[in-house]
């Protein structure tokens, strides 16, 4: 494995998905290199953050319901395996887009499952639960292209935002963690910083202290993102100090 290949493992070992002697290369490099040290924390640190990003408990019937519909599943008959060939680089990178798009649609399919119990009407429950599941695709999708960035900033009384951010699909996930509840009446809103302006990115959850939002607009040639406190429904232009003004990774 060349220098080149550990590079492209941060995203993967930031959720686990190292077989061991690809991971303790992998750390082995991290003792060496800044930047992937670096951006490996940040990416297990916003992986984190998701996966406590919404959580429900299941009805009692749940358990009952899936083993009765197990049983009206037909197994797939298994494959066989065709031969096995050495890995080169090109390899090397497809298997790791692929363990991020697992990542992905598990994501995708536990925000989408998670919504779908908190409903008792049927129908409300699986329109919901696909508004949900698109919002989590998009976001997943953001934190598994390939020239994902991190940044990280401090938005004062021990809250932190993480903005993730993805040039090839011109998307921009924020994350959240002990953001306390705004002022009543006032909520938070997301900026993109355009230059010459900023543009409204969308509103965060008042009521939510950790949360994970696919940012309202494409990145386009923003700069960098900022995050104010503004009258409840948020305003056209920015109207107080930001918290945080943070720039895009290059």
């Amino acid at each position: 494995m060349t220098t080149d290949d550990l590079h492209l493992l941060t995203g993967a070992h930031a959720l686990g998905a190292l077989p061991e002697e690809e991971r303790e290369a992998f750390e082995r490099h991290l003792t060496e290199c800044e930047p992937c040290a670096r951006e490996s924390a940040e990416l297990c640190a916003t992986a984190a953050r998701l996966g406590s990003a919404a959580s429900a408990v299941p009805r009692d019937e749940m358990r009952e319901q899936v083993l009765r519909r197990i049983t009206t599943v037909r197994q797939e008959a298994p494959r066989t395996p065709g031969p096995v060939r050495p890995l080169g680089r090109g390899a090397t990178q497809a298997r790791l887009l692929s363990r991020w798009a697992l990542a992905a649609c598990l994501a995708v399919a536990a925000l989408g499952g998670t919504a779908w119990w908190q409903f008792d009407r049927a129908e409300d429950a699986e329109r919901r639960a696909q508004a949900v599941e698109r919002g989590a695709s998009e976001v997943a999708a953001v934190l598994s292209a390939p020239d994902a960035k991190v940044d990280v900033g401090d938005l004062g009384g021990g809250a932190t935002g993480s903005v993730v951010v993805s040039r090839s699909r011109d998307r921009a996930v924020f994350v959240a963690s002990g953001l306390p509840r705004p002022p009543t009446g006032r909520t938070y809103q997301l900026w993109f910083d355009d230059g010459e302006a900023m543009r409204s990115a969308g509103l965060l959850d008042p009521g939510r202290t950790d949360q994970t939002v696919l940012m309202q607009g494409a990145v386009s040639r923003s700069s960098g993102m900022g995050i104010t406190v503004e009258p409840e429904g948020g305003s056209a232009q920015p109207t107080s100090t930001p918290l945080v003004l943070m720039k895009f990774a290059s």
